[in-house]
């Protein structure tokens, strides 16, 4: 009911009220942008400086009148902040920008699946949906010794960290089933 009051206040409201719903979804979610990840950018009524773009392998993307900037381990809500204070002042009196995630980057899963590789990431994704994805366990599968490592985090085992059907996997992040003895 709120949001339709609001909605029917004006194109104004009914943008800031869909930027504040994108920046407190993504402070929830904490997701860090990553090379790999297709985001979109809307500048309200700059439709020049509205654009959709994968982030490069630096974790940078190229922005009109900003050049370079860096964006990998910041949220679409920091990155909304970062290019408004860009363009504030000297191009824009009052710029409202909206950052949207279009295409995470891949997770891999390789071992005894039977359709390893990469595969686009969908937010809630666990082990047991990551398996899923990649066509279900062999038979000589283990239930018991799966393993990921994390992109960005260092573990002390070269296999990375056990994990459960439960536990959520992320972009970025290698998945190993192992094979089991009996």
């Amino acid at each position: 009911m709120l949001v339709r009051r609001m909605i029917g206040r004006g194109p104004i409201l009914s943008v800031l009220l869909l930027a504040c719903i994108n920046v407190w979804a993504d402070e929830l979610s904490g997701y860090g942008l990553g090379s790999g990840d297709t985001i979109r950018i809307s500048v309200y009524e700059e439709p020049e400086l509205s654009l959709e773009l994968r982030l490069s392998d630096a974790g940078t993307i190229s922005f009109p009148f900003l050049g370079e900037v860096e964006v990998a381990g910041l949220t679409a809500g920091q990155l909304e902040t970062r290019i408004a204070d860009g363009l504030r002042g000297d191009y824009l009196v009052a710029p409202n920008v909206t950052v949207s995630i279009v295409d995470y980057r891949q997770f891999y899963i390789h071992g005894e699946v039977k359709d390893p590789g990469g595969f686009s990431y969908i937010p809630g994704l666990t082990l047991s949906k990551a398996i899923a994805l990649a066509g279900g366990l062999t038979e000589r599968a283990s239930r018991n010794k799966m393993y990921v490592v994390r992109e960005g985090v260092v573990v002390n085992s070269s296999r990375g960290t056990l994990i459960g059907m439960g536990d959520a996997v992320a972009p970025g992040d290698i998945v190993t089933v192992e094979q089991s003895f009996f």
